[in-house]
Formats: C-alpha cells, structure tokens, sequence
C-alpha cells in the first residue's frame, strides 16, 4: 500500500497533466493477476533480463498471452525510466511498435505488461549462426524497413516528436511472422516544438550505437536514432556484433571495418555467409545506406524519411557516405552527470538545416513527383505508403 501511494505522489507531482495520469491509472493491473498469469514469475517463464529488470511471459484467464518486465532493484533504470515508458507508449500506437498493455505498482513491485511477441528479439538471430540461418535476406530487408518505419513514426508522424536513444538489435523484437516492434522506451525522449536538438548532460544509451556527438558532448537530436539504425542495419546485413573482441583487430569493430571494405569495393564480402543466395544490388545498396546513416557529420545523415525513400528504390544513385563516426567503446552507459538539459538550435557543423544531400548529385527515380526532386523536400513529402498502422 505504501508504494502504491508513493507513485500516486510521485505521479501528482511530477505530471501536473490530468489526462496522462487518467490514462495510467487505466492501466493499471493487479499484482495477484500478474502473479497467477506467470506462474508466481516462475523460472520457467523467465524470458531474458535487460537494462530494466527480468521478463517473463503469462497466460491471462481469458488466454491472453503477455510479457511481463519486472523493475530488478538492482536495476540500472528507476522509477524515472519506468513512468517514462509508460508515458511515452500512451502516445504512440504502429504496427513497428511494442504495444503496451499495462503497468502494475503494488508492494513495492513496479512492473509494465505489453503484448507477448513469441519470437523474442532480433539479436537472438543474428548473433546466432544456428538460429541466424532461419532469416534469409528477404525477411531480412523486411526487419530494416519495418523497423525504419517505426522510427519514421516516432521522429515525424507522431502526436510529438520522440527519440528513442536506445535502438539496438535486443531492443527489436519480433512476433510470429517475423515483423519487427521497437521495444524499451526507458530512456526515450519527447522533443519540444520545432527545436533541432538538446544539450543534455545525462547520457544514456550503448555504446557501439550511441552517435559521437551524443555519447561524447550530449548533442542529442532525431539523427542520434539515425547513427543507431545504421548500426542496426550493418548488424543485420553481416550477422556481427558491433564490437567483437575476438576477431582480428582489423574487423573488431564494425562500423570501420565496414567502411574500409566499402571504400575498397568490397562491401558484399560484409554480407553474413548464413544468407545464402542474395540480391547482390539490394544488399550493397542496404550496406552503402547503414554507413549514410552513420556518418561523423550529423549534417550528413540522412532523415528517416530519406532512408525509406533510399531503401525502396526510390533514388536512382545514392551519395557516397563519408567517414563513419566511430567510439571505440562497448557496452552500456549512463551518465552521473545529472539530467540538467537546454535546448539550443543547431551551430556550425549541427546547424539545423540539413545538408545532407545538397550537393552530392543524387538523382532520384522519375517515379516521384517532379516537385519532390530535391533531397531537400523529401521530409514534405507524404510516406504514409511506408508504413501501416
């Protein structure tokens, strides 16, 4: 009873919005429900454990399957991470998203229930050279369109602007045919009116995905989710980690190493030798697109928009990416420098208009309309073919 007049409180305070904390308290499920529905939250269906606490899967009364994410104590998230996903997930409903379902705060347990996807998460796959054969390059390309989708949806399409900050290969999950739901949204982030980014001192994310200016300077903006994606997609193209200590120095780490077998004209020896046969085009297109995405420049990356167009074929040439911003650091972070933040318009390098684009000569499929020439109007343009919600 305590802890459940403490998140009242704490609720009251911090929210200040009548609407939201309706909504939540909505949501609420019973811990004797959530217990019965997971066997007590038994070994046996213990699904994995992240950043956040264990999961485990249960069987409602009217067999319902769910997932279940317990707050470990020890958890590196709090209650600050926990009611921020759950006021974020109220905002935003598409198909390449985890739905939640509720969220329970009682005798000192704090947990959040969402749909159950059986397949569990991409990095089970394609890390796994047993389990990464049963996703050929088709299914594949369809994870990386499904996932660019979801985050067209929460950079542009959404009620409010969000980024994710923490999109990585375990934090994509997958359900019985195979369509991808970013999941986690702990450490995302709304983003304010038409501001290009926030400074802000308290880092979170992993490394190996965390773009440059964020992980080191805390410049935060819709293009840090863009740097991960294009981690994300090198992952799946290759079937490799973004660090793996034990390759050979030269391949440890993937973004360079990638890079340099692009820019020797090499990009297909990426491709992970589990795919089998493959589109030789779509796979060095998907390759040159992962490494736009990841440049050191935030200029230079492209939009989720422009990386939908790009990935269906809807530009004729792509332009060459530059140099990869690279961290050379693994695992993941939080910083304890508080979460102090100010918003700022993009200066110099970061300015607030992209250049991406500009000048790199790209031609674009005659198939769009003639006023969508430029890479500049791109994010004008209508996507609602890219996605379903």
């Amino acid at each position: 009873m305590c802890g459940w007049l403490d998140w009242k409180k704490w609720t009251r305070k911090k929210e200040g919005d009548d609407e939201v904390a309706e909504d939540i308290w909505s949501l609420f499920f019973d811990l004797n429900t959530l217990k019965a529905a997971t066997n007590d939250f038994s070994e046996d269906n213990r699904l994995g454990k992240g950043g956040f606490g264990p999961v485990y899967k249960g069987r409602m009364e009217n067999g319902q399957e769910i997932a279940v994410k317990k707050l470990s104590l020890e958890s590196r998230q709090g209650l600050r991470e926990f009611v921020n996903e759950i006021k974020l997930l109220l905002k935003v409903q598409h198909r390449n998203l985890v739905l939640l379902l509720g969220c329970c705060v009682e005798g000192g347990e704090k947990m959040l229930v969402y749909e159950y996807l059986p397949n569990k998460s991409l990095d089970k796959y394609v890390f796994d050279k047993n389990r990464s054969i049963l996703l050929n390059w088709p299914k594949r390309f369809e994870i990386i369109l499904g996932v660019a989708r979801g985050l067209l949806y929460l950079h542009e399409e959404a009620s409010e602007r969000i980024i994710h900050r923490d999109i990585k290969a375990s934090n994509i999950l997958l359900d019985n045919q195979m369509v991808p739901k970013i999941s986690d949204f702990g450490l995302a982030r709304l983003f304010p009116g038409d501001e290009s980014h926030v400074s802000t001192f308290r880092i979170s994310g992993t490394h190996g995905y965390m773009a440059p200016e964020y992980a080191l300077h805390g410049f935060l903006s819709v293009k840090s989710d863009v740097f991960s994606f294009g981690v994300l997609v090198l992952e799946i193209v290759s079937g490799r980690k973004s660090f793996d200590k034990d390759l050979d120095e030269e391949s440890q780490e993937l973004l360079g190493y990638s890079w340099n077998l692009w820019g020797e004209g090499r990009a297909l020896e990426l491709a992970d030798p589990n795919l089998g046969s493959f589109a030789s085009e779509e796979i060095s297109r998907s390759i040159q697109i992962g490494l736009l995405c990841c440049q050191s420049n935030v200029n230079d990356r492209p939009t989720m928009s422009s990386v939908l167009l790009m990935l269906s074929g809807h530009f004729e040439e792509l332009p060459k990416p530059g140099k990869p911003g690279l961290q050379g650091r693994i695992g993941r972070f939080t910083s304890s420098m508080g979460d102090k933040t100010t918003k700022h318009g993009f200066t110099s390098s970061m300015g607030d208009k992209p250049s991406f684009g500009t000048s790199s000569g790209v031609k674009v499929s005659h198939s769009l309309p003639e006023s969508h020439v430029s890479m500049d109007s791109v994010n004008d343009i209508s996507t609602s073919f890219m996605h379903g919600r």
